[in-house]
């Protein structure tokens, strides 16, 4: 045996992870409120070097790149290399060899794979065609081939039918559209709304933006908002809300980011600053609009927080009133009807489509 053989090799070690994994700490202030929703990579931890091996000891192997001089390296220069004659990524001069960061065309197809690997198709009803989806949702299926659309469109159907007395049910449907139509705009939007009823916001914040991503728009701006309030993070929240520019964005969704901004500050322990984010030209307690109900209805709660029970009460009695209006009977309020800006055209169910997504 030669005296190299006798030498004992090092044992090795694995340092303990340099990644903590302790608890968030609690969020303190008895004045801060509990969120309420509104209906409307790896994990490894960092495993180092894998410190304790080493060459010393060692003889040197023929025709292998682990020992003597590394190429574009120094003569006797050891460095650490993986299995295929790579520098480690923890060597200083393995950016060479690093892959280069995903381009947004990748970063988009990463975000539009499967939410899930297996999943049970929720049953349908045979008589919830597809012609029950809104003609604009029906339009943007036309990428898809007409038997798949038709059956996204019935999932979508059954969605819209379910999300008020059975999210969960509503929510399962929207995932079979989603695994069949993940491309679409529309079919994320409705899973982001209800992973958002089921009280999964991490899930509804991670489609939401996977939703503005395809299809360009903030139109969901509110409900990013208030997906981050139900995350715990008021001060986030405010963030998001004034990442946009509100002049861009439809008057209902600006009512929408006004009530959440203003919820976000009822999270933080802010009153007044929650009632002057609802002061907006909307708030007008002689005109009713969808949005109105709502309004007058978070500014009521807002004044309630500050003590103003009289008045308070008063804007409580205009959201009745407003929902009155534009759902039942009531003259003393002026309706006002939203006009639709979309002219798209209704989609043919004879037509056949290619089943092709533009742009590829």
């Amino acid at each position: 045996m030669s005296e190299s053989d006798d030498e004992k090799r090092p044992e090795r070690s694995t340092p303990p992870s340099s990644r903590p994994h302790g608890n968030r700490p609690a969020r303190s202030g008895a004045d801060k409120r509990p969120f309420t929703p509104r209906r409307d990579s790896n994990s490894r931890p960092d495993r180092g070097d894998k410190g304790g091996r080493s060459d010393r000891g060692r003889p040197e192997r023929a025709n292998s790149d682990r020992g003597g001089r590394a190429p574009g390296g120094k003569p006797n220069e050891r460095r650490l290399w993986t299995k295929d004659g790579k520098p480690a990524r923890n060597d200083a001069a393995a950016s060479r060899f690093e892959r280069p960061p995903l381009t947004e065309e990748e970063l988009r197809a990463r975000e539009l794979r499967s939410v899930r690997t297996r999943h049970d198709d929720p049953e349908i009803p045979d008589d919830v065609t597809p012609r029950d989806l809104d003609k604009v949702a029906r339009n943007e299926l036309k990428t898809l081939n007409k038997e798949n659309a038709d059956e996204v469109a019935r999932h979508l159907v059954m969605t819209a039918r379910l999300i008020d007395e059975q999210p969960e049910l509503a929510h399962e449907h929207a995932v079979s559209a989603s695994r069949r139509a993940g491309r679409i705009a529309v079919v994320r939007e409705t899973l982001a709304i209800t992973a958002y009823r089921t009280g999964d916001f991490a899930l509804a914040l991670r489609e939401l933006r996977t939703f503005r991503r395809i299809s360009g728009s903030n139109e969901q701006l509110a409900l990013m908002i208030d997906s981050e309030r139900g995350l715990g993070r008021p001060e986030k929240a405010l963030e998001v809300g004034r990442s946009v520019e509100r002049g861009t964005l439809s008057v209902a969704t600006q009512v929408g980011v006004a009530i959440a901004m203003s919820g976000a500050r009822l999270d933080l322990g802010q009153p007044e600053a929650a009632l002057a984010e609802l002061e907006i030209p909307q708030l007008d307690p002689d005109v009713a609009y969808s949005y109105s109900p709502e309004l007058f209805d978070a500014y009521a709660e807002v004044l309630e927080e500050l003590g103003h029970d009289e008045e308070s009460a008063l804007w409580r009695d205009r959201a009745a009133r407003a929902d009155l209006a534009l759902n039942g009977d009531d003259d003393t309020i002026e309706v006002i009807a939203l006009e639709d800006d979309d002219d798209t055209a209704d989609v043919d169910d004879e037509e056949d489509v290619d089943g092709t997504v533009p742009g590829q």
